[in-house]
């Protein structure tokens, strides 16, 4: 980097810290072992013990390069195809039509909580298909979706029409520069309307070719099967035209989709091969994590011992869990692997640093205002990282000016001892996604008093810590009137002062009320108390409409006939948070169980 700690130029130089300090010290700069100096001072400094200092860009030791694609190398590569659409428009049922296997039936709720990658083999050919989930709050996963695709499947709901991830999806398909082939789903209900789907779209710039414009539109029902074969033909004829090759001889590149930690294999990817052909035994770098190859699964589970471009596999033997999205590189020797795994974390590192937020003066009032600041601390364990993060996302939106959600740590992986040791540090709460805590942890957070929340779908953890955090929120007084009465008549009494003699002519009065005085419609006295309330000479609690009754209040005795009392109370009301959108509440079509 551009600057440099006095401790590790030592190191770099095999020098005592002190000596270099002392030297410093004699050029006029005071500093400690821990202090960064520019590259310029240190070229000087090296000069005084006579070395020679070469400064190299961190950030170029952290590239891999890739070698160049020859003619005769290129082969034809299946089409990668990314499915999206709105939550519960039809997407893991189209999919499930296609690879006739059912993929829905495995899924909390009926709504993909991950990305799917699944290789089907036709008569025409092989596809591959990346399954984007539909929820609001998986962005960042469709973004993925759309990176890595040739082209979009756009599932639009007939009887729906277009909603707001349609429009999203669209989006991010347009920025990726993808073609996009709509598929109209559930044209088989009695109130699917095509043609408003079509109208919908055309106004978004996606007009049908049956009405002059480009974009190829296919009526389906994925729960029949219906209009799928022409949706095929419709991809392949696609697919024809991109003319997609890729080089075959080459080291493996590609990206990583999805990434977990299994209780008994450790870290599994699911890496998405785009050149190069992957095999058991190959180094590589995932991210900033190296690794090597220990074993290859197919998406039905099998293993297998070669990957091929456009071919999606789950990977063993990755040092830790790579971020989704990750680039995924072999490399020729496991070696250079955790030479350059070893340089992208210190980039990483030193990117966090400069991230990290600091007390200066102009943030200095915003911080002292945020002194009332309420917090709920987080941690959020998920199966995959991608759920985890979108979780996280979703969470963190929920913040407010008076309360806000802060996540200490967001990883994939079971719950452990680790993590119920920082909740009960912090006053945190634990969120399990899919997980759930191993035995240790879970006697560990009985013990420590640490609350473990399990979720299977993502908005039910969304409502519940929005209600969490609205029970924290400090609850807004209300003033409510409860009733007028008005003087008849006034006794004086030596002990209490002037009592009112007065008929209470709308709602009631209560012994616990506060009182307002008011004078030909001017008000004399405010938040005043009721000292005594009685009905004749009985002390009572309150006293009913059409009912006289006598009143005094506390250190007020300007009481006149034809006075007006109102009467009120201070009521509590729990403050809410913003309520959350349409798309983070279960469809109305298929509940949260997935049950009709």
């Amino acid at each position: 980097m551009e600057v440099i700690t006095v401790s590790e130029l030592a190191r770099k130089m095999n020098l005592k810290a002190s000596d270099l300090i002392g030297k410093l010290m004699g050029m006029g700069m005071m500093v400690n072992i821990n202090q960064q100096i520019d590259a310029e001072t240190a070229e000087i400094l090296a000069g005084e013990y006579d070395c020679k200092v070469n400064t190299v860009s961190l950030y170029d030791e952290t590239i891999i390069e890739t070698a160049d694609d020859l003619e005769t190398d290129m082969v034809v590569r299946p089409p990668i195809i990314t499915v999206m659409g709105h939550v519960d428009h039809g997407k893991t049922k189209l999919l499930d039509a296609i690879r006739r296997t059912d993929v829905v039936a495995g899924e909390f709720g009926g709504i993909t909580q991950h990305i799917g990658a699944y290789q089907v083999e036709l008569p025409q050919g092989k596809l591959t298909f990346l399954d984007t989930p539909g929820h609001e709050a998986f962005t960042l996963m469709r973004a993925r979706g759309a990176d890595v695709t040739d082209i979009v499947i756009l599932v639009v709901a007939a009887n729906d029409g277009v909603m707001p991830q349609t429009k999203e999806a669209i989006d991010h398909a347009k920025a990726a520069k993808v073609p996009i082939i709509v598929a109209i789903n559930k044209i088989d209900l009695p109130e699917a309307n095509p043609d408003r789907v079509k109208q919908q779209l055309s106004d978004l710039g996606l007009m049908p070719e049956q009405w002059g414009g480009e974009t190829l539109f296919c009526e389906i029902s994925a729960l029949k099967g219906d209009g799928v074969p022409q949706l095929l033909e419709t991809v392949y004829l696609q697919a024809d035209v991109l003319e997609l090759r890729a080089n075959k001889s080459c080291n493996a590149e590609g990206r990583v989709i999805e990434s977990r930690i299994d209780p008994g294999r450790g870290t599994v990817s699911t890496v998405l091969v785009q050149r190069g052909t992957l095999r058991v035994g190959d180094s590589f770098i995932a991210g900033v994590f190296p690794g090597r190859v220990r074993a290859m699964f197919n998406d039905r589970g099998d293993r297998i011992e070669e990957s091929t471009p456009s071919m999606p596999v789950e990977v063993l033997g990755c040092s830790g869990i790579p971020d989704a999205g990750d680039p995924f590189q072999v490399t020729n020797d496991e070696k250079i692997a955790r030479q350059i795994g070893g340089k992208r974390q210190e980039l990483k590192k030193v990117e966090e640093g400069r991230n990290v937020k600091k007390i200066t003066l102009d943030n200095l009032y915003d911080s002292i205002q945020q002194g009332a600041l309420q917090e709920l601390r987080v941690i959020i364990k998920g199966d995959v990282h991608g759920s985890v993060e979108a979780l996280q996302s979703s969470l963190e939106k929920l913040s407010t000016r008076e309360i806000g959600l802060i996540a200490i740590r967001a990883a994939a992986g079971a719950i452990n001892e680790n993590d119920v040791m920082l909740a009960a540090a912090s006053n945190a709460i634990i969120i399990g996604f899919h997980v759930r805590p191993t035995p240790r942890a879970q006697l560990l957070a009985d013990r420590e008093k640490v609350e473990i929340r399990k979720y299977s779908v993502i908005y039910d953890a969304v409502l519940d810590i929005q209600s969490a955090m609205e029970g924290m929120l400090a609850p807004e007084m209300k003033e409510e009137i409860v009733g007028t009465a008005e003087v008849r008549d006034t006794f004086k009494s030596s002990k209490i002062g002037t009592i009112a003699g007065a008929f209470v002519d709308k709602g009631k009065v209560r012994r616990s009320c506060g009182i307002r005085v008011f004078r030909n419609g001017e008000e004399i006295h405010t938040d005043g108390k009721i000292e005594s309330l009685k009905r004749f000479k009985d002390d009572v609690r309150e006293v009913e409409t059409g009912y006289e009754c006598g009143i005094s209040i506390v250190g007020f005795n300007d009481i006149e006939v034809g006075d007006v009392f109102e009467f009120f109370e201070m009521r509590e009301i729990a403050k809410k948070l913003s309520a959350p959108t349409a798309d983070e509440k279960p469809s109305e079509n298929k509940p949260a169980n997935g049950k009709k």
